[in-house]
């Protein structure tokens, strides 16, 4: 069984780009903390590199940002390939299948003002990348295309 279920917080913004055929692709790094400290006390955590595809990767790329907390839901994927230096690389990624955003709207937008009269509206929402209910964003992502052939997606 291959599924992996993680709660961390986005060390960047989402980088959304789309393959030559249009297919929106969205990778990030989540810090996960460790449920122990080190021996100087100090809490450490790990940088995990995820994938998100097609409308959930414009999903999420809208409505998050540095430091958004989230629940990801995926499967580990490796792969390997050459460098500009012709050493071979491996990477071991998160393919991501679900993601719940684990703040409210107005803590996601930075939004203080709001947070005062509505401090008690924190939430999850949902989104499933397989599901046939898509979200429409408040505004279209504008991002560049990325050059991927078909042969390459892991679908």
């Amino acid at each position: 069984m291959n599924s992996v279920d993680l709660v961390g917080r986005l060390t960047k913004d989402i980088d959304l780009k789309y393959t030559t055929n249009g297919t929106a692709v969205g990778t990030f790094n989540l810090a996960v903390n460790r449920d122990y400290t080190s021996k100087n006390g100090e809490r450490e955590a790990d940088f995990i590199s995820c994938v998100i595809w097609r409308k959930a990767a414009e999903n999420l790329a809208n409505f998050t940002k540095k430091g958004s907390l989230l629940g990801v839901q995926g499967r580990l994927q490796s792969r390997t390939y050459d460098n500009k230096e012709g050493q071979r690389v491996f990477v071991t990624e998160l393919i991501v299948d679900k993601f719940h955003l684990l703040e409210s709207k107005n803590k996601i937008q930075g939004n203080n003002q709001n947070n005062k009269s509505n401090s008690n509206t924190q939430g999850t929402t949902n989104y499933d990348a397989n599901s046939s209910r898509h979200y429409q964003p408040s505004k279209p992502f504008e991002g560049t295309p990325v050059d991927i052939d078909d042969d390459d997606l892991p679908f």
